[in-house]
């Protein structure tokens, strides 16, 4: 998610933000490769970790949106706008301003809450849904722009794939294997980094419009980190 940070977020079924239950009973499906309690003690940890994060006055990333996401704003196709692992909703919040109407999901309750704080702020409206990315479904062929920044999940790209409508369009940010030289923050396992070239195959079939690869200076910082925009055709 926007996240220059350790923690990596679980993520999967939907849920109002508003729900007295926000996640699925500890008995309710079965998460690949652990137990079914086991995935709910994750999930909790997961989203007690996120709100200790964005529980603070401050905006933990900032309010500015993602550079790249500015930089290429007039490549989106205005519509439904889908902002997965939103955090604390800078970028939901800027596609709002831009006239998308803009879903934006996240594990955590009080990132969700900082988003509504900051979508109010800047007089817009999003849609804010408290979510588990692990399980949570996107509905096929509802969105005309799916975003994801620095939340690597990739059993979900398939879904966001098949989230897109046709002629929609995905932008996609995050960390290189690169990046872990630099010293700058970020996760530590391996298997939240990128590996060359993984970006553009994860994204095969669809029209590749934007794309590079490499070590950048984004928001004062060296980071290693690839950035796609691409069309499904």
């Amino acid at each position: 998610m926007n996240r220059n940070l350790t923690l990596i977020k679980s993520s999967g079924i939907l849920h109002p933000v508003n729900s007295s239950s926000p996640f699925p009973s500890p008995l309710r499906g079965e998460g690949k490769g652990e137990g079914l309690f086991q995935r709910w003690v994750r999930m909790k940890s997961d989203q007690k970790q996120w709100d200790e994060r964005f529980g603070k006055k401050e905006f933990a990333f900032g309010k500015e949106a993602n550079p790249f996401l500015k930089r290429h704003i007039v490549l989106l196709p205005r519509g439904k706008a889908l902002d997965i692992a939103t955090g604390e909703g800078r970028n939901a919040v800027f596609l709002a301003q831009h006239g998308f109407n803009v879903d934006a999901v996240d594990i955590s309750k009080m990132g969700l809450r900082k988003v509504r704080k900051l979508a109010k702020e800047m007089g817009v409206k999003i849609h804010t849904l408290h979510v588990d990315l692990d399980t949570y479904k996107i509905k096929e062929g509802q969105y005309d722009l799916i975003t994801n920044f620095y939340f690597l999940k990739r059993s979900l790209i398939s879904k966001i794939k098949k989230g897109l409508k046709i002629g929609g369009r995905v932008i996609f940010e995050t960390y290189i294997l690169e990046h872990r030289s630099l010293a700058t923050g970020g996760p530590k396992q391996s298997k939240y980094f990128l590996k060359p070239n993984e970006l553009l195959r994860l994204f095969d079939g669809f029209r590749i419009l934007r794309y590079r690869e490499g070590i950048f200076r984004e928001g004062g910082k060296r980071k290693g980190i690839a950035s796609l925009i691409a069309e499904k055709i």
